[in-house]
């Protein structure tokens, strides 16, 4: 079976906003349910029933799935490295986010049924990261993505038709809405109007997924700044924004952070989670890239401290490179070894 976890990038009441409807996207859809991948729609895709709070908070019995990945693969071929048993217990033992980085839409449904079946199986909560947003990464280490937004929106209704009926949580498109330099006006707009929609489709397939939209990190942009793009985007069609992904910045900084972009939006329905698989040691001044020193931080969990903050989460997989040490997502085993304290 396809491991679904493939190369990523580093960190960084309801308005109205505007739907990507595509001629080419019916064309694309057409052809998925050709397939028997998707489900009939009629006309445009219709939002969840109160998209702004179907999916149940999250109890705090929660336990997050540890999904194989390159990690558990690696500790599996190397029994004899000194270094095994140390990221074994460290890193390979913790639940972690599982990555759809490649635009694959043949098979996009059956590898995201394949991580939510085993986790409800397991009686887990999987984390999912849909990261093939067009003209991702400004064209740098993690560039890649769908060809356009018809097709992207055709994927995501793929990944969508994987989700199943459990409890998910989706961490939509990393660095989506605070690496923003490369885009004109129109290309953001389209931008943002496509994760509204992507959001919609997702919580329309399983009102059970929790989904997450970027806010980037306390370093990057101000609580204002990034709370305006996230109502552009249409974070109310979601539960709320995920911080410090594929960064290093403190879980206080993170915290501090987040409950003022929430305050900025105003809005108590939405939470926040946070990426702690690498902030053990906290940032390397403002060096992001595969930097040396750090560790990993906190273990996922629901028990954060803060009624704002719903969870600690391992989005980014540590030893997974940023693009500096070797190609982005790469596993080193080296850099797992000095992230889990070796």
């Amino acid at each position: 079976m396809r491991t679904p976890h493939l190369p990523h990038a580093r960190s960084r009441i309801r308005s109205p906003r505007p739907r990507l409807l595509f001629a080419a996207a019916a064309a694309t859809l057409g052809g998925l349910l050709s397939l028997g991948l998707l489900a009939p729609a009629q006309g445009a895709t219709a939002p969840p029933q109160e998209a702004s709070g179907t999916a149940a908070d999250l109890p705090q019995d929660t336990v997050f799935h540890n999904y194989p990945g390159a990690v558990h693969e690696w500790v599996a071929a190397n029994p004899g490295d000194a270094r095994q048993q140390l990221i074994e217990s460290r890193i390979a033992s913790q639940p972690q986010a599982i990555w759809f980085a490649t635009y694959q839409p043949a098979s996009v449904t059956q590898d995201v049924a394949a991580v939510t079946g085993a986790a409800e199986a397991a009686g887990e909560v999987p984390v999912l990261v849909p990261y093939v947003l067009p003209d991702r990464d400004c064209g740098g280490a993690s560039a890649g993505g769908a060809p356009d937004f018809p097709s992207y929106l055709s994927w995501t209704h793929g990944f969508a038709a994987g989700l199943g009926s459990g409890p998910a949580v989706v961490i939509l498109e990393p660095d989506a809405i605070a690496l923003t330099d490369c885009l004109d006006d129109a290309q953001l707009r389209a931008r943002y109007a496509a994760l509204g929609e992507a959001a919609d489709i997702i919580r329309a397939a399983n009102p059970q997924a929790r989904v997450y939209f970027d806010a980037g990190h306390s370093a990057w942009h101000s609580p204002s700044t990034i709370a305006q793009r996230l109502r552009d985007a249409g974070v109310e069609a979601g539960n709320g924004i995920y911080t410090n992904t594929s960064n290093y910045r403190t879980t206080a900084d993170e915290t501090a952070f987040a409950e003022a972009v929430l305050g900025e939006l105003g809005d108590a329905r939405l939470g926040a989670v946070i990426d702690t698989s690498r902030n053990g040691n906290g940032p390397s001044g403002s060096e992001w890239c595969d930097p040396v020193g750090r560790l990993v931080g906190e273990s996922p969990t629901v028990n954060t401290g803060s009624a704002r903050v719903d969870a600690y989460l391992w989005i980014k997989r540590p030893g997974e490179l940023d693009g500096c040490a070797g190609p982005a997502g790469q596993f080193s085993p080296d850099y797992a070894y000095e992230l889990a304290g070796g």
